[in-house]
């Protein structure tokens, strides 16, 4: 299991210490929450900020997009070089261009589904992209309850994924703790994001991040 500390939940009057805490302590990706207030009614961070993230990091960032412009902002974040760009299916009227966009960038494309949104509509775009990040909270804040529905979407796509894509990873955002984990590895996901539970946890970030992986 891969783990992705979202930076959502960090404190940003210390946010270059945070991330290089959170990579020390054994994270793979540090996550990046990037809102526009009209996809999602909140608004986080730009590049100049995730610049800094950048440098203060010893692990590829995961940069998440909930907006409404996906060419405006893959073009803003596509200098940092981040592992992933992951786009929403809902705000994308041509995936499969975005997707092909952002691999001709040298970044790898991951798309991201709502809670309400059926897995099956990845299927003819599975072979376009290199990860698909299912919602397991209705995107735009952090620390909300987790959605259990997930855990069956993650099982749906795994067996698109098998059939399409077999390379594809599975993620999950939203929620992620140590009493959903082990449900979350059997549906077949690949990584998870984690907020709340990886910076508020009692004995540390090392710890929390162990425990789930």
């Amino acid at each position: 299991m891969l783990v992705a500390p979202s930076i959502l939940s960090a404190d940003f009057g210390l946010l270059g210490e945070e991330v290089r805490a959170i990579c020390d302590a054994g994270c793979d990706l540090v996550h990046v929450d990037v809102m526009d207030g009209h996809f999602v009614p909140n608004m986080t961070i730009g590049p100049v900020v995730v610049e800094a993230v950048a440098k203060a990091a010893t692990k590829p960032l995961d940069v998440h997009l909930m907006v409404e412009d996906n060419n405006f902002f893959v073009d803003l974040f596509a200098p940092l070089k981040p592992e992933f760009i992951s786009f929403h299916f809902e705000s994308e009227r041509h995936p499969n261009r975005m997707a092909n966009k952002i691999r001709s960038l040298g970044i790898r494309p991951s798309m991201v589904l709502n809670p309400h949104t059926l897995p099956e509509v990845t299927e003819f775009l599975l072979e376009d992209l290199d990860m698909v990040l299912l919602m397991s909270v209705n995107p735009g804040f952090g620390g909300q309850k987790f959605i259990p529905n997930v855990i069956e979407r993650a099982q749906r796509l795994k067996e698109l994924i098998e059939k399409r894509n077999p390379n594809c990873l599975i993620e999950v955002d939203g929620g992620v703790s140590d009493a959903n984990i082990a449900q979350l590895k059997a549906a077949g996901v690949d990584v998870v994001v984690a907020g709340s539970y990886v910076f508020r946890h009692p004995k540390g970030y090392k710890e929390a991040i162990a425990s789930l992986k």
